[in-house]
């Protein structure tokens, strides 16, 4: 840990970073700092994760073992569960989950609880920087007062440059895409606001190190808008095409063949696709972070929670086809068997983060179906925040297997699937992805949803 601190303190080599959150988003950021130099240390509250990282091993499926290793060896990386280090480090970065509760309203513990464990471990000219996705104000109303309360203090000033403060303080969200081989985070530009003018200049030296460019902006609240906007701009066109495909299949019309004709527009235009509801992290979340504080000011984002309404829908939809198609069958839904394939909430990824495959199987297994599910990526599942199917494991996709089964569902379109090999084995398949559209024989069994 450096002396007093001065903005410029953070555009050097071998500093101390502490990531507070080896998870998703965490995990990758640490390593990143890792790969330029400086001297990283990851916080989490889950021993068995700090003891995996430390020995060497990745339980990401993206992330391979011998990054985390390589890093562990040259002495640039280590993880701890004491919070107690965080007065070793320079810079503190915040990358804790911010869920929905039980009302779909904004669950802030995470933040709330992190920022309580820096406070006592607070340093004159520490950075600190919040990542986690949240609605405009989090940073100054809730973090600022429970950092203060270590006797430092950061002024809020959007005007002047020059400004005394004991601590910096800014927003920056993160933007990561678990399995996006295209755009990795030192090609993502970061978005950085400051509490005060020296806060923003602190936290963009830092991340100009890792990242292609870095974009400044006004405020805190700029910066935490910025991310709502870009996931809520996902979640209201997914509405839309999800509703146009409701509307398509009612007309006869095959709503993949019309949004890649669409796309052929070079310009005006930019391709959404439907599914059975949202999943990951931020999409699924983040509207409701915006509606909820837009109440405060007596304001109703009503496009945004008709957006959410219709993709909080989906799932329920695909249910009303399965028991559709069944009963074309003369079967009911009770007592079918039904393989679901895929339960991460993306194809090819081990992230099952606000997965519709969890709410899938949730509503299946009320409506009496007997339920199996295959996933490369899982071979069991645990316990989760709202769902606990603990006592589930992925079953082989065998020819005899497919066949014993009354219904398939594509849920996720893992790209390891044989889908030509599951379609003429299968008695029927419930598509919500478009996965068989290649597929050219036995396309009878098919149903798309």
């Amino acid at each position: 840990m450096g002396g007093e601190r001065k903005p410029e303190f953070f555009t050097v080599k071998n500093i101390d970073v502490g990531i507070i959150g080896c998870g998703y988003v965490g995990l990758p950021l640490a390593l990143r700092f890792a790969d330029v130099g400086q001297r990283v240390t990851g916080f989490d509250t889950d021993p068995a994760k700090v003891q995996k990282l430390n020995a060497g091993q990745s339980y990401i499926q993206h992330i391979p073992a011998a990054r985390i290793a390589q890093h562990i060896a040259d002495g640039k990386f280590c993880a701890t569960t004491d919070f107690q280090r965080l007065a070793e480090m320079d810079a503190i970065l915040i990358c804790v989950p911010t869920p929905l509760d039980e009302r779909r309203e904004p669950d802030l513990r995470y933040v709330e609880e992190t920022a309580k464990s820096v406070s006592p471990n607070l340093q004159r000219h520490q950075l600190v920087v919040l990542e986690s996705t949240t609605y405009p104000g989090t940073t100054e109303e809730l973090v600022l007062p429970i950092l203060e309360k270590s006797g430092l203090k950061c002024p809020v000033n959007r005007q002047a440059v020059d400004i005394d403060t004991d601590f910096y303080l800014a927003f920056s969200p993160e933007r990561e895409d678990p399995g996006n081989k295209q755009f990795g985070l030192a090609q993502i530009p970061k978005v950085v606001g400051g509490i005060n003018y020296p806060s923003g200049r602190a936290a963009a030296g830092l991340y100009a190190q890792i990242v292609s460019k870095v974009i400044p902006v006004s405020s805190t609240q700029a910066a935490e808008m910025v991310k709502l906007l870009e996931n809520i701009f996902r979640c209201v066109n997914i509405a839309l095409v999800n509703e146009l495909k409701q509307l398509c299949l009612r007309m006869g019309l095959d709503i993949w063949e019309i949004i890649d004709g669409a796309a052929t527009k070079p310009f005006g235009f930019m391709p959404f696709y439907p599914g059975p509801g949202l999943g990951g992290h931020c999409i699924p979340v983040d509207p409701y972070y915006l509606s909820w504080k837009a109440r405060e000011y007596d304001f109703a984002t009503r496009f945004i929670e008709l957006a959410g309404e219709i993709n909080t829908a989906m799932p329920y939809h695909v249910v009303d086809a399965i028991i559709s198609a069944l009963n074309d069958r003369e079967k009911s839904l009770k007592g079918a068997r039904v393989l679901l394939l895929g339960v991460a909430y993306k194809k090819d990824v081990d992230d099952l983060r606000e997965s519709p495959s969890l709410k899938l199987l949730e509503l299946l297994t009320a409506h009496g179906a007997l339920l199996d599910y295959n996933d490369p990526y899982f071979a069991a599942l645990h316990k989760m925040r709202h769902y606990d199917f603990s006592n589930m494991r992925s079953v082989e996709l065998t020819p005899e297997r497919l066949a014993s089964y009354d219904c398939v569902l594509i849920a996720t379109d893992h790209s390891s699937y044989d889908y030509q090999a599951i379609v003429h084995h299968s008695k029927l398949v419930v598509d919500t992805r478009n996965a068989t559209r290649r597929v050219q024989r036995d396309r009878e069994k098919i149903v798309q949803c």
